[in-house]
């Protein structure tokens, strides 16, 4: 998968807003639970110009709740139903296999496993479908993240190990390449310490170079902004934004994000600066 090709920033990046339907999750546990709250919600994130809403009904931040795929699905329904009905791009961000079944059967058009699609069996369903799949990498493999010290040169190796392996095993089972973007994680997700975020963030390019695939990235109001700045998790919106940038040149191709705005406001900056 080795390449000499480097994907210039010439255009704004594809953005992601984050819509949480959950009780308890890290940055905004509660606030949109009920389906009235959430639709305003995504609504108002697709008029700052997200590209695409990416529902989660489950947290997995390392003190969330356990959550049934039933659950999740009951959480879900109310507000996707409506969404596709009025012609929004929709993620769903869960690991659980039954969940991606439902939200492949809604007519979804991305699936974002935080746990990389490690379900094998699950592949020959996934390659019938039609939807991109978003594949992270984290130190936990399975499930929600955990608080582990890590080496950051450890970390980006098994990053390389892991893409290879599972973009092999995608591919493999008929899924082609076009309908896949790798994540390499950020937050407890490569470890407690931000060293192992920070190393991974500088080299994207090597990674979006080696693999030729679009790259997402999500460090919004993550664990490691608020080490580096001593900031609670509503209070790192400036950090948030620095590193978004960051990630965007160095050839990050998608950003999820909770906000909006000020990453696209900051990108279009960027590219006007560039231009005179």
């Amino acid at each position: 998968m080795n390449s000499q090709h480097q994907n210039p920033v010439k255009t704004l990046p594809k953005v992601f807003g984050i819509v949480n339907i959950t009780s308890d999750s890290f940055s905004d546990g509660s606030l949109f639970i009920e389906p009235t709250a959430a639709l305003k919600h995504a609504r108002q994130l697709e008029k700052e110009g997200a590209l695409v809403l990416d529902i989660g009904a489950s947290s997995t931040h390392p003190d969330s709740q356990t959550v049934s795929a039933k659950e999740e699905i009951y959480r879900l329904n109310p507000v996707i139903d409506v969404l596709i009905r009025e012609n929004y791009k929709i993620s769903i961000d869960s690991y659980k296999t039954e969940v991606q079944r439902y939200a492949i059967k809604k007519g979804v058009h991305y699936l974002n496993d935080t746990s990389g699609f490690p379900n094998f069996s699950f592949y020959n369903e996934l390659a019938d479908a039609s939807c991109h799949l978003i594949i992270m990498y984290s130190i936990q493999k399975s499930g929600i993240a955990s608080r582990q010290k890590t080496d950051p040169h450890i970390i980006y190796k098994n990053i390389f190990h892991f893409f290879e392996e599972r973009i092999n095993n995608l591919v493999q089972h008929g899924i082609s390449t076009k309908r896949l973007i790798i994540d390499p994680g950020m937050g407890f997700f490569l470890g407690k310490n931000p060293a192992s975020s920070l190393y991974v963030l500088k080299k994207l390019n090597d990674i979006r170079k080696h693999f030729c695939i679009p790259i997402m990235i999500s460090v919004s109001r993550k664990s490691f902004l608020g080490d580096i700045t001593n900031r609670p998790i509503n209070e790192r919106a400036a950090a948030t934004l620095s590193a978004e940038l960051f990630a965007w040149q160095n050839n990050a191709d998608y950003i999820r994000t909770h906000e909006v705005s000020p990453i696209i406001d900051a990108c279009k900056i960027w590219l006007s600066l560039k231009e005179t």
